[in-house]
């Protein structure tokens, strides 16, 4: 088929056909007499393969994968399309944990009697606002929970505690009681600090999820045709 055909089959526009033969996107187009392109059903495939992997990892890995696929062993090129879900299923999860500190931080502030709205607090007033050992902030702090300022004093350093930090002192103590492992907390408040701004709502954070899945999706299309590559070669 000429590269009309082909652009027609795979969606694509006849420019990008050709822009992601030079990409190597795609293998090499055969040439007829005249000089004109000659495409086959394995071009329109991997046109295909590329517009879903592209949705799910983006365009930049996408054409790094496609190029790899064609060049790699089965076994390397299976594992590199293992590699994509493994990648999203990670995004997902340090999705959920950051879902999960929000969450924790809503139900606390819901039953909290006495909200800690203080700008900067002690290690002793933040433990006694959480209700919480001076010695379990220290903890969290050693575990990379909670990451409160240093300030030099007379008597030495005293630990500030300020809004960023009273936020992780606080989704930690409500995911512990909650019956969180120290790895849990760890990556919900490593998800919430990838967050940056903390105004994210949940309807964001599930909008989040939702656009993981469609990548997922788009992924597994994109699975059953690059496995015909592979196998091909």
């Amino acid at each position: 088929m000429n590269t009309a055909a082909v652009a027609e089959a795979s969606g694509y526009s006849v420019q990008q056909v050709r822009d992601l033969e030079r990409r190597g996107v795609i293998p090499p187009a055969g040439r007829a007499d005249n000089g004109y392109r000659r495409f086959s059903e394995a071009h329109v495939r991997a046109l295909r393969a590329y517009r879903d992997l592209a949705v799910a990892v983006g365009p930049v890995e996408a054409r790094r994968a496609m190029r790899d696929i064609r060049r790699c062993s089965p076994e390397e090129g299976a594992a590199l399309i293992g590699s994509f879900h493994t990648g999203l299923h990670g995004e997902r999860e340090r999705a959920l944990a950051a879902r999960r500190g929000l969450e924790a931080i809503q139900a606390e502030a819901e039953t909290e009697a006495e909200p800690v709205a203080a700008d900067v607090m002690t290690i002793s007033e933040l433990s006694q606002a959480l209700g919480v050992r001076s010695s379990a902030l220290r903890f969290w702090e050693g575990e990379g929970l909670v990451e409160p300022d240093r300030i030099t004093t007379r008597a030495g350093t005293a630990r500030r505690y300020g809004l960023a930090a009273i936020r992780e002192a606080r989704i930690a103590a409500a995911l512990r009681a909650g019956g969180y492992r120290v790895p849990d907390v760890r990556n919900a408040i490593t998800a919430i600090r990838e967050m940056h701004d903390v105004s994210h709502s949940l309807a964001a954070l599930d909008a989040r999820l939702e656009a993981i899945a469609q990548r997922a999706l788009a992924l597994l299309r994109a699975g059953a045709l690059l496995a015909e590559i592979i196998e091909s070669r």
